[in-house]
Order: C-alpha cells, then structure tokens, then sequence
C-alpha cells in the first residue's frame, strides 16, 4: 500500500448504499460480521427508506448516514466515501450474499503492486450455476457487458486476471484511488456509474484484479428490477452521458455506426420488455444533457488520450468471451453489423 495521509488507517470500510428492502439490509449485515477478514466499520447510506431501516442498521451495529431523500446510488456512495477512513473501501449492494473469506481473498489481491481494486466471482442467488457478473467490458458503442453475465459458471470464468473495471456491486478499492481519480460522477445517478469511473482508471492507468475465488451470490435489481421503466429510462439516458462525457469529436465520428447500432440493439430490448417509451425518454434526457456534459469536458481541458485503445480492446475482449461461451442474440446482431 502506499504512504497513507494523516487520519487514515489501515483496515476496510463497507460501504452499504441502501434505499427500502430492510429485509436484504438485515442478511447483508449478519454476513460481514461472519467475514474471516475483519471489517472495520460497516456505512449504511440510506436513501430516505421509510421501512425501519435506519433503525434495523444501528441496531446491527453500523453507523449510518441517512439521508431525507434518495439521491441514487451515485450520490449515496460518494457520501460514504468521503466518511471513511480506512485505507480500503468496498462498496456492496444490499442484495449480494456473500461467502466468509470474499473480503480477505480481496484483500490480499490488493496486496500486489498496481492493483487498485479487486472484484470476484457473483453467481446468480437463484440459479447458482448460472454466473450474475464478474468485471465490466464496454463496446465502441459505449455499451457495457458485464462479463459472463447468464452463463453457466465453468473454466472460463474461474481464472484470475488483470481488468479495467469493477462493478460497483461488490468490490474493493484503495481508498487513494478515489483521491487520484474522483468519486463517482452524481450526474449518472445510478447504472453505467462504475463503467464511466472505470473509464477514467483505464485513461489513467489504473488497473485491478479479477478473484474468482472472491464468490458471492446476486439477486440483481432486487429494488426496482431488470426491466422496470426507471431502471431502462436511466441506462438509456447513461449510455448518451458515456459517448458525451469520454468521445472527443473524432471519435464520435470514428464510432458512430457501432454507438447507433449498440444503442438502437439495446433500445429493441427495452422495446421487447414493453419499456420503449422509457427508453425514448432516457434518450432524449441524455440528449439534452450531453451539450453541458461537453462543455464541462471543454472547459476542464478536453478529453485525455487512450480511449480508442481502451474501448478496442475491450470490444475485442467482449468478441472473444462470447466465442468461446456462445454469442447471446444482442451481441451476435452487434457484431455482424459493426
């Protein structure tokens, strides 16, 4: 680890972003204290829960900030950073089960020189033969895939590796990441926040650690859901803010059919849930935000170097994992028309 400044000590801080479902907020927090690597404090952001909440993680011992209002999940996890004071941060969704040594298995990766945070293994809570996510890979068309998501657990998905991104769902970070980077940008709210704070590790040249041996179990948007219309209206709306926010003009111009033809392939999805007017309307927000996201980029000094070879690469990544393991119908239409 690195010089620590003065007030931070050695140990990890979790950080639990929580709104409503007290129930998942009660299981969470019987497992870190089962956790063979000692945690030193457990942050609870809540988001404004009116379910007893608040009162259920005090009693459990953690110490919670909470707030009026939901302000996303963006907003709630840079509160808790800011409030820690460890030298390692993990942000955990209140809806992964996690087994008793994940944190020391990622503790020990961020051991290693040059790794900055550290992401495992999260099988599907339902069906645990089935993979929920490992690390995050993103297109030329500035849309994610998470890594084995709705493959069957096996060979290819159980060896370590070095990445450039970690869900936000579980993982460890160095807290002087977050003071060399920034914290999450509020504007993305909640979904794509990770992969746009990815975005700036990779450009900077800050890398981490895939642990398979680091396992938990997902039961994913377990507060709102997969499909619901603000879960579409704000993936759609976030997909604009990526392009917005990294692509310089050349490179708006350079993947301008892979950003139409990802986005448009993603929208036919949201279609086929019944959520194309969600979608309609995150494209257009995003639309009207990306002018003043440009601007912001402008005025701060323009866009850093890097990132044609980091979304590349990272596409030819997607390409080869979905080889080996079968295309599924989004990425093989992506593919043949980019």
């Amino acid at each position: 680890m690195s010089h620590k400044p003065a007030g931070v000590v050695s140990g990890t801080t979790v950080i639990v972003p929580h709104w409503n479902r007290r129930d998942l907020l009660e299981r969470v927090l019987e497992q870190l204290r089962s956790q063979t690597c000692p945690v030193e404090e457990i942050l609870v952001v809540d988001n404004g829960s009116q379910d007893g909440s608040v009162e259920l993680a005090k009693s459990k011992g953690a110490r919670v900030i909470a707030l009026e209002r939901n302000i996303g999940f963006s907003g709630a996890v840079n509160r808790g950073i800011r409030e820690a004071r460890t030298d390692c941060v993990a942000i955990l969704n209140n809806d992964v089960e996690l087994q008793p040594d994940w944190l020391e298995r990622l503790r020990k990766a961020l051991e290693e020189p040059g790794v900055f945070f550290a992401t495992g293994k999260l099988l599907n809570a339902a069906r645990p033969e089935w993979l929920d996510a490992t690390y995050d890979t993103v297109s030329r068309g500035a849309c994610p895939w998470r890594a084995g998501h709705g493959r069957r657990d096996g060979p290819e998905w159980s060896r370590p590796r070095r990445i450039r991104m970690a869900p936000f769902t579980a993982a460890l970070f160095r807290a002087e990441l977050f003071r060399k980077v920034g914290l999450l940008d509020e504007r993305f709210e909640s979904y794509l926040e990770d992969v746009d704070f990815g975005l700036r590790c990779a450009m900077q040249g800050y890398t981490g650690m895939y642990v398979p041996e680091a396992v938990g179990r997902h039961i994913g948007s377990a507060t709102l859901g997969r499909w619901h219309k603000e879960t579409v209206r704000l993936n759609a709306r976030n997909q604009v803010l990526l392009v917005a926010k990294h692509y310089p003009g050349r490179y708006l111009r350079r993947y301008a059919w892979p950003i139409l033809v990802g986005q448009s392939l993603w929208g036919l999805l949201a279609l086929r849930h019944g959520r194309g007017i969600a979608y309609l309307r995150g494209k257009l927000q995003g639309l009207a935000l990306a002018r003043r996201v440009r601007r912001e980029v402008v005025r701060a000094g323009g866009w850093p170097r890097g990132l044609s070879r980091i979304v590349e690469q990272s596409e030819a990544e997607i390409f080869e994992l979905q080889r080996r393991t079968g295309f599924d119908s989004y990425w093989r239409a992506y593919f043949r028309l980019t």
